[in-house]
This record gives structure tokens, C-alpha cells and sequence, in this order.
């Protein structure tokens, strides 16, 4: 991989973690379409693109920079005491829905690590997270659930629905704001849970990945660039969240439908150009 590669990744990765239609998906199929000649299921892949999802992961950061402060002085008791109580729930929620990611992806790590190197399996689960995003704008109740009526049940429930994204095609943020929806609440709610709880998973995984980036024998520089590339990824996630919070606040009626027929279209297209 050359560094004009990595970081057009890097900029396909920060504006498609977001969205609801599959980053890895896209990481997968994009070389593949492209003609780009190097092993994607190599082990140097997988840590590389978890370095761009770590840019993703400081832009949400930033982004709700202000949420996660006041989370922070409230777990440690620096707030007053009706802010420490509401602080402390939301941090607990976080953590609830992010332990199923942890079990299952310790449990799945190297049967998922397999399917990185399949653009054909992408494709498919692309097609598969379009019928997702569909069924989600189904599965909407009648009435409306604040955000702040979620408890830990919603979101252990939740945190189950964001599993679905370790297969790549399928998208995290996708999946758990299905899940919002499906426990009650609005595109925006679901949209604002799903990007804080991405931030201990993504961060997580960088822990866990990016040793065997140091450890996997890169070329002279590789890390470097895949450095600025986290940076670039950042920048794009950043516009990205902005952007879609408005969305999702102007187009509750039916918020994942385009993206779904984005992600049907692309899937499909893509199986016609890799098997032709």
C-alpha cells in the first residue's frame, strides 16, 4: 500500500464510519474495484485501518468534547450531585453497551479477521446491511422515548445490535441506531448513543491493535503514514458527525432509507464487477 492508498482509506474511512453503511465495506471493496495490488488479508491490514478508526475515535471526542467532560467529573464526584447522578447513569450505559462488543469480538476476532481479506463477503453483507436499515425504520414504535429514559436493558440490547458490525459490510453505527429505534427512540437519539459508545470500542481496539502494527514488520515509514492517515480519517469523521446530527434531527421520518438503497446499489454493483 503507497500513501496516496492510504490515505484515500483514510478519507473513505472518516466519511463512512459515521454513516451508516459500512467503513470496513467499504475499506474492503475499494482496493478490490480499484485494482490496488497488495494483500489485504495480510496482518498488517486489520491494525492499519483499526489506526483510522482511532483518528474516528478522536474526533468523536472532540466532537462531544463538552458530554464528556461533564461524564468525567461526575463518575469522579467533582460535579454537584444531581449532575454526578445523571453522569454517572450515562457513563454506566456506556459501559453496558459496549461489554458485548468485547465478549463477542474476543470470542469471533479471528473468524471476522478472515472476511477482511473477502471483498466478495463485503459486497454481500453490504446488501445485508441495506435490509437492516430498512427493517430499523420498521421496527420504530408508536410513541417516542426520550434519551434519557434508556436503561440498562436498552442498552445491553443495543450494544447486541452493534455486534452485527463485525462483519465487514455490516455498519456499527447502522446497527445500533436500529437498535435505538427498536428500544423507542428518535434517529437523533439513536444517532448521539451510537456515536458515544463507539468511542470505547474503537479506542479498545486500537489498544489491542495497533502493538502488531509496531510488531508486523512495516517498511521504512509505513507507520508514519499510517499515522497521518489517522489524522486525515479524524478530520473527515469530525465534518461527518457534524453533518449527520443535523440530519438525523431534520429527517426523522425516514432517516436510513437513502443510505439503505446506497448500500443495496453498492453491494450489488460490486458483485457484478468482481465476478465479471
Amino acid at each position: 500500500m503507497n500513501a496516496l492508498q492510504a490515505l484515500l482509506l483514510a478519507a473513505l474511512q472518516g466519511a463512512t464510519e459515521l454513516f451508516p453503511v459500512s467503513s470496513l465495506g467499504h475499506a474492503v471493496l475499494l482496493p478490490a474495484l480499484a485494482g490496488w495490488h497488495f494483500n489485504q488479508a495480510a496482518p498488517i491490514f486489520l491494525p492499519f485501518l483499526v489506526m483510522l478508526h482511532l483518528g474516528t475515535a478522536a474526533a468523536l471526542l472532540l466532537y462531544f468534547r463538552s458530554e464528556w467532560w461533564l461524564i468525567a467529573l461526575g463518575v469522579l464526584g467533582l460535579s454537584d450531585p444531581h449532575q454526578r447522578q445523571e453522569s454517572r447513569r450515562v457513563f454506566l450505559l456506556i459501559v453496558v453497551a459496549t461489554v458485548p462488543a468485547v465478549i463477542i469480538g474476543f470470542a469471533l476476532q479471528h473468524f471476522v479477521q478472515r472476511l477482511f481479506g473477502t471483498p466478495v463477503a463485503a459486497a454481500l453483507f453490504l446488501i445485508a446491511n441495506a435490509a437492516l436499515l430498512l427493517v430499523g425504520e420498521r421496527l420504530r414504535g408508536s410513541g417516542r422515548r426520550a434519551l434519557d429514559t434508556l436503561t440498562p436493558t436498552d442498552a445491553v440490547v443495543i450494544g447486541l445490535w452493534q455486534c452485527l458490525a463485525f462483519l465487514p459490510g455490516i455498519s456499527r453505527s447502522g446497527a445500533t441506531m436500529v437498535g435505538g429505534l427498536a428500544r423507542g427512540i428518535d434517529h437523533e437519539d439513536a444517532a448521539h448513543f451510537s456515536f458515544l459508545i463507539a468511542t470505547p470500542v474503537i479506542l479498545g481496539a486500537g489498544v489491542l491493535e495497533v502493538p502488531k502494527l509496531l510488531r508486523a514488520g512495516m517498511p521504512h515509514g509505513a507507520f508514519g503514514i499510517a499515522v497521518i492517515a489517522a489524522v486525515a480519517a479524524g478530520v473527515t469523521a469530525f465534518a461527518s458527525t457534524a453533518f449527520l446530527m443535523r440530519y438525523f434531527r431534520n429527517h426523522d421520518a425516514w432517516a436510513l432509507a437513502p443510505f439503505a438503497w446506497y448500500c443495496a446499489a453498492l453491494g450489488l454493483g460490486a458483485l457484478v464487477m468482481l465476478y465479471a
